[in-house]
């Protein structure tokens, strides 16, 4: 049975919908409802009340940490005598694939770069380092594109790193959703941000463990602050079959999509093919890698079936 967040062990303090809502405190909202449904990705279900109860309290708590943190990075050189480069506040959001990771960041971006200090926000998603397709096919791993193994690490790690020492631009791979595949010679530059967002599947899944003495990182050890978002594995199913039928009338309608061939598929057709997907690999990677990192979170959305947030949990300081 899957460990509940609340069970009385956890480090975590859970709150419901309401009481989040709560910590507004009068937070003005700084988006609009036509700003808000650009932000959305297909299939997601967000509106002006989603992000009032629960994305703005979080701009809200995050915009806290990080004033504390550059406070505190400030109070650090003063003591050395040190003029170190700015350091950027990192956030990583993990989860499920169909869970809404995209979304979550793209609101949470547009909401903390309004803040008054009107920070530089910037956003990745790890995507770009995957293994381009050639390298994947030759390693029999196109199966398990989004597994832990489909990545290139040391590069993910390189980025982080160069981020985190402040060096500018640090440029990162693109991914193309349309060919399935890292873009030739894409590159998106990175330039010293406040902060930044770092969405991906694996995010936060640990390294080997150090030899000889000698630790080996891996990307949460960057992570200033981490989200994970949480749903029951047969509601994550029923989304990425539903996001699944909605793309053969959009994405992959277009002869350029690596997905072009289900374009053509029945309604049955299409619901046994994503259902036959989701358990034969995202079902697999979600119990094998990236649930078992949830409780490495910071801050944990548990939503249900309507798409909405209706549990938060926050780590306990």
């Amino acid at each position: 049975m899957e460990q509940r967040i609340d069970d009385g062990l956890s480090p975590y303090r859970v709150y419901a919908r309401n009481e989040w809502a709560a910590l507004r405190e009068g937070t003005p909202m700084t988006l609009t409802q036509a700003e808000i449904a650009q932000l959305q990705s297909l299939h997601d279900q967000l509106d002006m009340a989603e992000v009032e109860e629960i994305y703005l309290p979080l701009s809200r708590l995050l915009s806290l940490y990080v004033a504390t943190t550059q406070k505190l990075y400030r109070a650090q050189q003063a003591f050395l005598g040190t003029e170190d480069t700015k350091v950027p506040y990192i956030i990583g959001v993990a989860g499920s694939v169909a869970v809404g990771k995209s979304t979550t960041a793209r609101v949470l971006r547009a909401l903390l770069t309004r803040w008054p200090n009107v920070p530089k926000v910037d956003l990745i998603t790890t995507d770009g380092f995957l293994f381009p397709n050639a390298v994947l096919e030759r390693e029999h791993l196109m199966e398990k594109k989004g597994f832990p193994e489909s990545y290139d690490l040391p590069a993910l790690l390189r980025f982080l790193t160069d981020i985190k020492a402040g060096r500018r631009p640090v440029r990162a791979p693109v991914y193309s959703h349309l060919i399935y595949d890292v873009m030739p010679n894409g590159t998106i530059e990175i330039d010293r941000p406040d902060i930044l967002i770092v969405e991906g599947l694996n995010v936060l899944q640990t390294g080997r463990l150090p030899k000889d003495g000698k630790a080996i990182p891996f990307v949460s050890d960057f992570f200033d602050f981490s989200v994970y978002l949480d749903a029951d594995d047969n509601v994550l199913m029923r989304w990425y079959v539903d996001r699944f039928l909605a793309l053969r009338g959009t994405a992959f309608a277009d002869p350029k999509s690596y997905f072009h061939r289900y374009s053509r598929l029945s309604d049955t057709e299409a619901v046994a093919t994503a259902t036959s997907i989701w358990s034969r690999i995202n079902l697999v990677n979600l119990h094998e890698n990236i649930l078992p990192t949830r409780q490495r979170a910071d801050l944990i959305l548990k939503k249900g079936e309507s798409h909405r947030v209706e549990e938060v949990a926050l780590r306990r300081l």
